[in-house]
């Protein structure tokens, strides 16, 4: 039933806008259960088609903002939509332009400056939802008094931790010179790690994923750990089932790029390419993409290895 009311909400909506206000009530809570972090979004998540999906999204955004409008204390509305500019702003235009050629840098540039500009606009709607479920939040949080911040935070606050701290940090991993955001990335670390805490198999073990790379990146000296890296690797796994490539990916790109190891990271990538998207429809879409990503690291790969061409090796 979830399904069919989900796949009429977008021909309906418009009329909904237009009618009373208990109608835009009605159209504000399918909406925001819909598209929410624990909800059913499989109208977007097994979609086969990437690009559909990108061209959907901005429209789908700034409905969202309309709707917020009408209901600005709706919070699970404010975590839906801070949630869709946050996986706007990462898989069509903070990835796409790492994978750009390097005469492409003024491209690049851009596409790296709207992600992160579409990062903390995703970010700041989640930490308000959190504000208004847990009045005082924003300000213990500006005070770096995590610990009270956090004190009221649940099992429920998962979902609006996991997508804040991931706007937040994707928002600095596309501008490392912004040194204002730099010196506050301990915070959205600092979220990451209590939504580990209070459910580290949130959606199939999703922030062990993030950890994969948060962990696999960063240098040692800045709190880099290969040994961190793997062990949420392999709880990626187990949550995921080995369902989800993008645990793979993560590692490959990181840790096995890092350590000059081309065989793990051509076997990781494999793996991941490997599984069928058609599968595990629900999160299909999240494959696709991951998948897209592995082919081109594949395909790039003499750009990140030290390895000697064929004529070398044979002198």
């Amino acid at each position: 039933m979830k399904k069919t009311v989900t796949r009429l909400i977008f021909p309906c909506l418009i009329g909904f806008l237009i009618s009373s206000c208990s109608m835009r009530d009605i159209a504000v809570g399918i909406v925001a259960d819909s598209m929410s972090a624990s909800g059913d979004s499989s109208l977007f998540m097994g979609e086969d088609d990437p690009e559909l999906v990108g061209d959907a999204f901005p429209v789908l955004l700034k409905m969202f903002e309309a709707l917020l409008q009408e209901s600005p204390d709706n919070a699970e509305l404010h975590l839906t939509t801070g949630k869709g500019f946050i996986m706007y702003a990462n898989a069509y235009l903070h990835t796409p332009a790492t994978m750009l050629e390097d005469d492409e840098f003024e491209r690049q540039k851009e596409m790296f400056r709207r992600a992160k500009r579409l990062y903390l606009r995703g970010r700041d709607y989640v930490l308000q939802a959190l504000e208004l479920k847990h009045p005082g939040f924003l300000q213990l949080l500006k005070q770096d008094q995590m610990e009270l911040a956090l004190k009221s935070v649940t099992k429920d606050d998962v979902p609006s931790l996991y997508w804040a701290a991931a706007g937040w940090l994707g928002a600095y991993s596309t501008d490392a010179l912004d040194f204002e955001l730099g010196a506050t990335k301990h915070r959205p670390v600092t979220l990451m790690n209590h939504a580990l805490l209070l459910d580290e198999s949130f959606n199939s073990g999703v922030i062990h994923g993030f950890f994969i790379s948060y962990y696999g990146a960063l240098p040692v000296s800045m709190g880099g750990s290969e040994v961190k890296a793997r062990y949420h690797f392999q709880k990626a796994l187990e949550f995921s089932q080995g369902k989800n490539a993008s645990p793979y990916v993560a590692l490959a790109t990181t840790v096995s790029i890092k350590n000059q190891d081309v065989n793990e990271f051509s076997r990781l990538l494999d793996e991941a390419l490997m599984i069928d998207v058609d599968l595990y429809p629900d999160i299909r879409l999240v494959n696709i993409l991951s998948q897209r990503k592995a082919r081109w690291f594949l395909d790039h790969k003499n750009d990140k290895f030290l390895i000697e061409s064929e004529d070398e090796e044979k002198k």
